[in-house]
C-alpha cells in the first residue's frame, strides 16, 4: 500500500479501543438493533442512540469510530441469528443449504431494514457471524462435490438470489407496516383495482384468480420455495455434469 494511501475503513480492521466505562459495545449494539427494528435505518444516529442509552454521543464514540462502524457490528449481530447445520454431508447437502438459505430469508423480514446493507459487499462481511455463515455455506457445496473453482461460485449464486428476494419481500412487507393494515387487507385492497387494470391481459389476470384464496404470506412462501428449489435443481445439474 502507497504511503498516502488510506486502508479500507472498518470496525474488524482497527484495533479496538479500552472500555473504560460501565456502558458496553454490547449494549450499544442490543440498543441500536431495537431502534433500528421500530424506526428502519433511517432514523439511526449516534446522538438518537445515546438518548435512548442515557448518555452522550460523545460516549459511544468511545467504543465506535462512527456511524458506519455501527452498523456493521450490528448487522453482524444479526448474522448470529442464523442455525447453521453443525455438519456438511454429500448425502444431505441440498436440505442443509435449504435450511440456511430459508434462515436468511426469514432473518431478513424480521429486521427488514437489514436488506440493502446485506446487498453491500466489502469489510462489513468479514465479522465473525457473517464468516461463520459463508464458512458453513461453503462447507456444503465442497461436501456436495462443487470443484475448487466454481463453489464459490455457487454460494454467491445462492446468496444473490435469497438476498434478492427477500429485499424484495422487506420492501413490500415495511410498505404495508407503514400503511398500519395488514398484508391480508392490503392485498383485499388492492385486488379490484389490479383485476381491473388486467382486464387486457387475460394471463396475468387468470394468474392472479388462481390465487386469489390463498393467503398472502404462504404465496409469498411458496414462490421462495418455487424460485429456491429451481435455483438448486441448477446446482444439482452442474453437478452431475
Amino acid at each position: 500500500m502507497a504511503a498516502d494511501e488510506k486502508p479500507t475503513a472498518s470496525v474488524w480492521t482497527r484495533p479496538g479501543r479500552p472500555q473504560r466505562e460501565q456502558l458496553t459495545r454490547e449494549q450499544i449494539v442490543a440498543a441500536a438493533i431495537e431502534l433500528l427494528d421500530r424506526e428502519g435505518i433511517e432514523a439511526l444516529s449516534m446522538r438518537k442512540l445515546g438518548s435512548r442509552l442515557n448518555t452522550a454521543a460523545t460516549s459511544l464514540y468511545r467504543h465506535v469510530a462512527n456511524r458506519d462502524e455501527l452498523i456493521q457490528l450490528v448487522v453482524d449481530d444479526i448474522y448470529g441469528e442464523l442455525d447453521l447445520p453443525a455438519t456438511a454431508d454429500r448425502a444431505r447437502w441440498r436440505a442443509a443449504v435449504t435450511g440456511i438459505a430459508a434462515g436468511l430469508r426469514a432473518m431478513t423480514l424480521r429486521h427488514p431494514w437489514i436488506a440493502p446493507e446485506l446487498g453491500q459487499v466489502g469489510l462489513v462481511h468479514i465479522g465473525p457471524n457473517a464468516m461463520r455463515m459463508s464458512a458453513g455455506l461453503l462447507a456444503q457445496f465442497e461436501a456436495a462435490g462443487f470443484p475448487a473453482d466454481e463453489k464459490d461460485q455457487a454460494v454467491g449464486t445462492l446468496t444473490a438470489y435469497v438476498i434478492g428476494i427477500a429485499t424484495s419481500e422487506a420492501a413490500y412487507l415495511s410498505s404495508i407496516a407503514r400503511s398500519g393494515r395488514t398484508e391480508q387487507e392490503w392485498v383485499a385492497d388492492l385486488r379490484p383495482a389490479y383485476d381491473d387494470a388486467s382486464r387486457q391481459h387475460p394471463g396475468l389476470r387468470d394468474g392472479n384468480s388462481a390465487r386469489q384464496d390463498v393467503p398472502p404470506r404462504q404465496i409469498r412462501d411458496d414462490d421462495f420455495s418455487y424460485g429456491l428449489d429451481r435455483v438448486l435443481d441448477g446446482l444439482t445439474a452442474r453437478l452431475r455434469a
